[in-house]
């Protein structure tokens, strides 16, 4: 089973769609396992993931929701499956933005409840494109071996 829904098509796919420049500095905000993370680097950006629980070498060990970067340190934050776990979306987004750079860009796919359009505007985020991917979601979590 991939790390999150969609795989690395998916994140390549979102990686497809952001104007962002070879070496930009990434942050993977629940990196879990690192596939994302390795795909990043190997795409050539300065990418860094954090996870409560890394499942990978090179992963620091942390709570994204207190992330131990300065203000503006990133290009962008990409996160797959994490921010809804977290407990906390709005703690999430407000430390995505935090860690962004002024103009920087939020990479997300996670689940919704409802339409994620005002509440990623609450969180100071313009939505520039949305998918709904429930397809592969149900896949992932129905459809998945155990």
């Amino acid at each position: 089973m991939n790390g999150h829904p969609g795989g690395e098509a998916h994140s390549r796919h979102m990686l497809s769609l952001a104007p962002l420049e070879e070496g930009a500095r990434i942050l993977d905000m629940g990196a879990g396992a690192g596939e994302t993370l390795a795909l990043l680097r190997s795409l050539g950006y300065d990418a860094v993931g954090i996870d409560l629980a890394p499942r990978a070498p090179g992963i620091l060990r942390g709570d994204f929701l207190a992330a131990p970067f300065p203000d503006g340190s990133f290009d962008a934050v990409l996160s797959q499956c994490a921010f809804f776990v977290s407990g906390d979306v709005p703690g999430a987004l407000r430390e995505a933005k935090r860690v962004l750079r002024s103009g920087g860009l939020l990479l997300l796919s996670d689940v919704f409840f409802e339409v994620p359009a005002p509440l990623l505007a609450s969180g100071g985020f313009t939505v520039l494109h949305s998918e709904d991917i429930t397809p592969q979601w149900r896949e992932y979590y129905l459809d998945g071996p155990v």
